[in-house]
């Protein structure tokens, strides 16, 4: 496949990826940000218990629409941000090899480059999204944003253009979470390829099921401290260093570890990913040949 192709067949794949699989991650960030809740709300807090108590509890007292809170600037941010760092992936690895066979250092690079390449200019998608997802929609209750345009506005408003970017550790986890898993999808495939275990969808499959798990791993600590300081006010943290301090002094270390949440996000996302990438890339490639030799 093309450049072109695996570009726009990634941002594709992401955004199928994200309707899907939408509720467990607002489920994901409001795990996230609930020590945080109870620290400033105290009692009165909303208690969450595990990725299927905080979607039963949103749609018992939110409604079932607060589970899709986010979606569009979601969807924003997978098209231009999936298709960087997922799309490029191939493209940079051949760069930094000139040809040769890839290593294990190479395909890093690789996967560090295009994940922060990508952060340079989606992270505003991020954090919109980040914040909608957080917000609790109690009833007529004032909203903190109207709308995805008005939240853009208002972040740049009140906030300044670095409340839009906000971000060293968004670039911090996106090369962890980039390296984790396309690396490990990349490297997993190869294997079954190579001793011809499986082919096709199987294959695709335990991939990423594959990178699902090491993705959440090595990058949940990381993926908890940028959704908390993402949706911070103005000078709540004065860093990202001084955000994991604060929750470490206030929350204890497990605060770092909302393991099965993003488990269950990233591990059903990578599955539904990379199956319909590889699925477009094909398909795409087959309707390009077509198109250029049609007899």
């Amino acid at each position: 496949p093309t450049a072109t192709i695996k570009f726009f067949g990634a941002g594709t794949a992401a955004c199928i990826a994200d309707l899907i699989t939408f509720p467990l991650d607002t489920a994901k960030v409001r795990l996230q940000v609930q020590g945080e809740n109870v620290k400033i709300e105290g009692a009165n807090a909303t208690k969450y218990r595990g990725v299927f108590g905080t979607i039963a509890t949103m749609v018992r007292t939110e409604g079932p629409r607060s589970l899709y809170n986010g979606l569009v600037a979601g969807l924003q941010r997978q098209m231009s941000f999936a298709s960087v760092r997922i799309g490029l992936y191939d493209s940079m690895k051949q760069f930094y090899t000139r040809g040769t066979d890839a290593g294990i250092v190479t395909r890093l690079m690789a996967g560090c480059t295009t994940g922060a390449m990508a952060v340079a200019f989606a992270q505003p998608t991020d954090v919109v999204k980040v914040r909608f997802q957080a917000e609790v929609r109690m009833g007529d209750c004032e909203r903190r944003y109207n709308s995805t345009i008005d939240a853009y506005k208002t972040i740049a408003r009140d906030e300044g253009i670095r409340g839009l970017w906000k971000c060293m550790p968004n670039i911090t986890r996106n090369a962890i979470v980039n390296c984790a898993e396309l690396v490990t999808y990349d490297m997993i495939k190869e294997l079954i390829l190579k001793y011809d275990l499986m082919t096709n969808l199987p294959c695709h499959f335990t991939a990423a099921f594959g990178a699902g798990f090491c993705t959440t791993v090595v990058a949940s600590p990381v993926d908890v401290v940028k959704t908390r300081f993402m949706n911070s006010a103005t000078g709540q943290y004065s860093s990202a260093i001084n955000c994991a301090f604060i929750m470490l002094k206030n929350e204890g270390p497990k605060a770092f570890y909302k393991f099965m949440p993003s488990f269950l996000r990233l591990g059903s996302w990578n599955i539904v990913m990379f199956v319909s990438y590889e699925q477009i890339k094909r398909g795409m490639t087959r309707a390009q040949q077509y198109w250029e030799s049609p007899f």
